[in-house]
């Protein structure tokens, strides 16, 4: 009697390999699942880096020049769409890169070990983590190009094109500026102040320069949209229009 080849357990041959529908091994299941962490976590990072290049930006303030709108520590996410695609108003938020001399009187940021300044760079750039306000300013447009802003100083209220502002941002009881000044805003440049008028080094302290201590418009980051930290003061950060509503243009 012959038996077929391959029939009964003395002439079986190797096992079978897997069909392709059939389980996957552990061996290649954590192989799949590396490689769609490598690929989502790819996908995450180039998102995150293009958000941070071309639309927003997240920063910290280190400073008081904006209290009681921003405090110290304060977490601000900006668009970076402005000034390039979306116009810079009168009364936004805007931060900008350091015109020359300014960064001086910004708050330092505390110093870092080589390690953790090393990583924090990388999320940096990365956009993951927001940038120390150390490399710019933070400040409020009080003037646009052509603009005329002028205070006579002591407690008066800041005039722009001839209409004294009623700031409602300002902190209750403090002056708009202890200081005097009256300069037509240059073309392509805006004149910029802290909401904190008696801790902020801002246009005021530049009148001495080329612009008379306007800023070139083409410094500018971008616009505060959002504060993001602390969780207590999370909130969408307004341009208060009916400050400049009356303003006519110059």
């Amino acid at each position: 009697m012959s038996f077929a080849r391959g029939g009964g357990q003395h002439g079986a041959g190797p096992p079978k390999k897997q069909s392709a529908g059939g389980k996957r091994s552990p061996s290649q299941r954590t192989k799949r699942i590396l490689a769609e962490v490598a690929f989502t976590l790819l996908v995450v990072l180039t998102a995150s880096f293009v958000l941070k290049t071309f639309i927003i930006q997240s920063f910290w303030i280190p400073s008081g020049s904006m209290e009681t709108t921003l405090e110290q520590q304060d977490r601000v996410v900006v668009t970076k769409l402005a000034p390039q695609v979306l116009s810079i108003h009168r009364g936004d938020i805007v931060v900008f890169h350091d015109p020359g001399g300014w960064g001086t009187h910004v708050a330092a940021v505390a110093d870092r070990g080589a390690v953790q300044s090393w990583i924090l760079g990388i999320t940096q750039a990365l956009g993951l983590a927001p940038t120390s306000s150390e490399e710019y300013l933070i400040k409020r447009v009080i003037g646009l190009p052509g603009d005329h802003v002028q205070c006579a100083g002591d407690g008066a209220p800041i005039e722009v094109n001839g209409v004294a502002l009623n700031e409602t941002y300002l902190q209750g009881g403090m002056a708009p500026s202890n200081e005097a000044f009256d300069v037509k805003v240059p073309d392509g440049a805006f004149w910029a102040m802290g909401d904190n008028r008696s801790g902020s080094y801002d246009s005021r302290g530049h009148q001495d320069q080329e612009l008379r201590g306007a800023v070139p418009i083409d410094k500018v980051v971008g616009v505060a949209q959002l504060r993001t930290w602390p969780l207590s003061r999370f909130g969408v950060m307004r341009n208060p229009g009916d400050v400049f509503r009356d303003v006519p243009e110059p």
